[in-house]
């Protein structure tokens, strides 16, 4: 089986910053992109940031500039270096990757489990 656990959540203050981090473990042949989302009470999961295999990385434009992502494919792990922080960024984040198990011929989307960011004003 396949795990994304995210770690590095807590509380800051505003213009504090925070890393988290995703360790991908298991049965893992290959990992595509790698992504981090995040939910906030009451509303959708957005993406905040992708990075694929090769290093390209996309930002959601209210992250520009203050968050980071990257990933270590060596020990595989992602990470999201974020800057900054502001109120609005509260939310669960959650890490997600396309991996292809050693039991399969296509990748498929997993996700981990979630780590609270609350950012005080």
């Amino acid at each position: 089986q396949v795990q994304l656990v995210e770690s590095g959540g807590g509380l800051v203050q505003a213009g504090g910053s925070l890393r988290l981090s995703c360790a991908a473990s298991g049965n893992i042949f290959s990992i595509g992109a790698m992504g981090w989302h995040r939910q906030a009470p009451g509303k959708q999961r957005e993406l905040v940031a992708a990075i694929t295999s090769s290093g390209s990385t996309d930002y959601a434009d209210s992250v520009k500039g203050r968050f980071t992502i990257s990933r270590d494919d060596a020990k595989g792990l992602a990470y999201l270096q974020m800057y900054s922080l502001k109120p609005e960024d509260t939310a669960v984040y959650y890490c997600n990757a396309e991996i292809r198990t050693t039991l399969s011929i296509v990748r498929s989307q997993f996700w981990g489990q979630g780590t609270q960011v609350t950012v005080s004003s």
